[in-house]
């Protein structure tokens, strides 16, 4: 073998291991023997852990990026298309959907990938010459819970296919299916061995390693994905074994070294991305401070977020209450770069949030929109602040004029005063490859000067702000009111004020529909039609989350699986198994305490508390906890759910949505071309 090739491998190992394992400080040796061969190096066993981190690559690839994050949510009763837009209609709307389509045909490659690394991982393991057996069987424990995931998504996205479990050094040209019994079973095997082997406590401490919380909470999942197949084992049906390994994780947390957050604000601070004690099972993002970093890897960079939030410059155009000159769509270094505006809340989605109760809704979505100024940034760093932090408090700050008030409807008697940022931003250079971080501080209300002495604020969460926004306040150009406001209401307030109800065109009453953009829309200017909320949950904004000067991309830990999921599968299963609504209410009453906006108001009749539930109960909890967390069209798809949800919550969806086929997606073309049985294989009737 060349030494070119043996080079390339150690490369795609260590390239795997910059993806996955770039946070923690337990860093890998190095290992570069560049004049062995390939089996040579991975019979030993530090070649072989080594290229045992692969396994772990398809997390931070398009598996949990951004096609992934789409295709596993929309589709559904919970987004729908802002304004104008048909992005994505292949999925959002069921349109035009065929094996070309490139989300769903990443998917299949980066966890069809992602499968024979950990296939190859665990066939080596016996033929390694040296290497502590518990340290074998736990890395191959990973392996193949990672295994069980990435099959977890394929046969729920794509049904039947092959199951591979061996390397194979000459590709099968001619593959046949397996039916999809046979894959939960091999997944289910797969996720018991490695309960069984993995610790309670990361290797190496690593906590971007899988361990045995994980393999349970999968179990659960799994079994209720399965459940929607009809399956069972031992005589029980897998809706019985999902509330079996959902009880056992929520009883035994202590045990497993499982934990979850006594108040729902702290599960996506950003003070908690790095080291969230709620995560059960995470993709770790890259650490722009590790001395592992790699500009080079794209693919662990991804660029959800940007996806779920509306463009400024096309909802308020030229600097006048949204400084576009100093914090533009295309480089802020408060939201990051805004310029897809994708994919939008529905008014159910809305509407499953009672916010004067559930601190959930400000915890999930930005309605009020402000400035940035960069006092901190021009202080320390003076002309050597980046451009996007290099702004004057008083660049950020607005004065209301009468041709603000007249194209957005904000009352004269505001004119002459003033809107000030509501963030200020210090830039850090993180040194290798030039990645400046951003990091945000609040202003205090009242705080109108610009001297950061006693002015600013450190929060937990800074893209989270107060709720509801008060009349008198002074740090946001723009508010979207879930309460609808009366016309004196508004006239109250000094800045841009929109009903999110009077964003949905009312001939469409499954609320799937925004109001075009133009003339006669019922806003004082068309351009705000192109408003939504903003799904904040992947805006990872605090030091170490910002790629430098790329703005659509993030470096935060995204959650896979966490704790509060476990209590909505045994709630599900409650609802199939016994149908006893107390039963399920109890496990949903747990999350929904946590979330109440104060404790006193729990048990006062505010609906916070359940007494019983049903399955549309069950239903909205899912929307309210774990909205945008790769979750919403697996579970309309166990639960036969997408006919009927659609046709009342999401009507564009529902108009072309074909339940003989569109409970599968398409295999993909670059799958089908590569085989020599394509016709006799199929795609899913696409």
């Amino acid at each position: 073998m060349k030494i070119k090739r043996i080079k390339n491998l150690l490369y795609k190992s260590l390239f795997g291991l910059t993806i996955t394992l770039s946070v923690t400080s337990c860093k890998l040796d190095e290992y570069n023997p560049v004049t062995l061969s390939e089996q040579d190096v991975l019979s030993k066993y530090d070649g072989w852990k080594a290229y045992q981190s692969n396994c772990y690559t398809g997390l931070w690839g398009t598996t949990i990026g951004m096609p992934y994050g789409i295709c596993s949510e929309v589709g559904t009763d919970l987004w729908t298309f802002p304004s104008n837009s048909t992005s994505y209609k292949e999925v959002i709307a069921y349109q035009d959907l065929t094996v070309s389509f490139n989300l769903v045909n990443n998917i299949f490659t980066y966890a069809w990938g992602s499968v024979k690394d950990c296939n190859k991982t665990i066939q080596l393991a016996p033929q390694l010459i040296d290497g502590k057996a518990s340290d074998i069987n736990t890395l191959v424990a990973e392996a193949k819970l990672l295994r069980a995931y990435y099959y977890s998504v394929l046969v729920t996205q794509f049904g039947e296919l092959p199951l591979v479990l061996t390397d194979e050094p000459t590709k099968n040209l001619s593959p046949t299916r397996n039916s999809v019994p046979e894959i939960y079973t091999q997944i289910i095997a797969d996720l018991r061995d490695a309960f069984n082997d993995l610790p309670v406590t990361p290797m190496d401490n690593n906590p971007q390693r899988v361990t045995k919380k994980a393999a349970l909470g999968l179990l659960a999942r799994v079994y209720a994905q399965g459940a929607g197949e009809g399956l069972s084992e031992g005589g029980k049906s897998y809706w019985v074994r999902a509330k079996e390994c959902a009880d056992s994780l929520i009883n035994g947390m202590g045990t497993y070294g499982a934990a979850m957050y006594d108040d729902f604000s702290k599960v996506f601070a950003a003070t908690n991305n790095r080291n969230n004690q709620e995560v059960l099972f995470t993709a770790y993002g890259l650490n722009p401070y590790s001395a592992s970093y790699d500009v080079s890897t794209a693919n662990a960079k991804p660029n959800l977020y940007l996806h779920f939030y509306p463009k400024f410059d096309d909802a308020f155009g030229t600097s006048d209450v949204f400084k576009r000159s100093v914090n533009s769509n295309s480089s802020n270094a408060y939201y990051g770069r805004l310029n897809q505006a994708f994919i939008a809340p529905t008014k159910y989605l809305i509407n499953c949030f009672n916010a004067t109760y559930d601190k959930r809704w400000e915890n999930t979505f930005q309605t009020a929109f402000t400035n940035y100024s960069g006092v901190r940034a021009i202080s320390s760093l003076g002309s050597g602040a980046p451009g996007p932090a290099n702004v004057k408090y008083t660049d950020a700050t607005v004065t209301i004029n009468q041709a603000m008030c007249t194209k957005y409807g904000i009352d004269p008697k505001h004119i002459g005063k003033k809107i000030y940022p509501y963030i200020d931003v210090d830039a850090r250079n993180a040194s290798k490859n030039a990645s400046w971080q951003y990091i945000p501080q609040v202003w205090n209300k009242g705080a109108i000067t610009g001297t950061t002495a006693g002015n600013l604020t450190d929060v937990a969460n800074a893209n989270v702000h107060p709720y509801p926004l008060t009349q008198d306040e002074n740090r946001f150009f723009a508010y979207l009111s879930k309460d609808p406001l009366t016309p004196a209401d508004k006239a109250e307030r000094a800045y841009v004020t929109v009903n999110i109800d009077d964003l949905f065109d009312k001939s469409d009453p499954t609320g799937s529909t925004y109001k075009a953009n133009a003339a006669g829309n019922g806003f004082p200017t068309s351009s705000l039609a192109t408003l939504f909320p903003a799904m904040q949950k992947f805006n990872f904004n605090f030091d170490g989350s910002w790629l430098g000067g790329d703005f659509q991309r993030k470096l935060g830990n995204i959650m896979i699986m966490r704790m509060a999921e476990v209590y909505l599968i045994a709630a599900e299963a409650t609802m199939h198994t016994s149908g006893d609504g107390a039963a399920a209410a109890n496990y949903l009453n747990v999350l929904r305490k946590r979330a109440c906006r104060n404790q006193a108001d729990y048990n006062v009749g505010t609906g916070m508390q359940l007494t019983t539930a049903t399955m549309n109960d069950v239903f909205d909890e899912y929307a309210r906890e774990l909205c945008g967390e790769f979750n919403r069209w697996p579970l309309l798809k166990r639960n036969k759910a997408f006919e009927s949800r659609l046709q009342t919550y999401n009507k564009r969806a529902a108009a072309n949505f074909n339940a003989s086929k569109h409970y599968l997606r398409p295999i993909p073309f670059t799958f089908l071309n590569q085989i020599n049985n394509a016709d006799q294989f199929g795609n899913n009737g696409y």
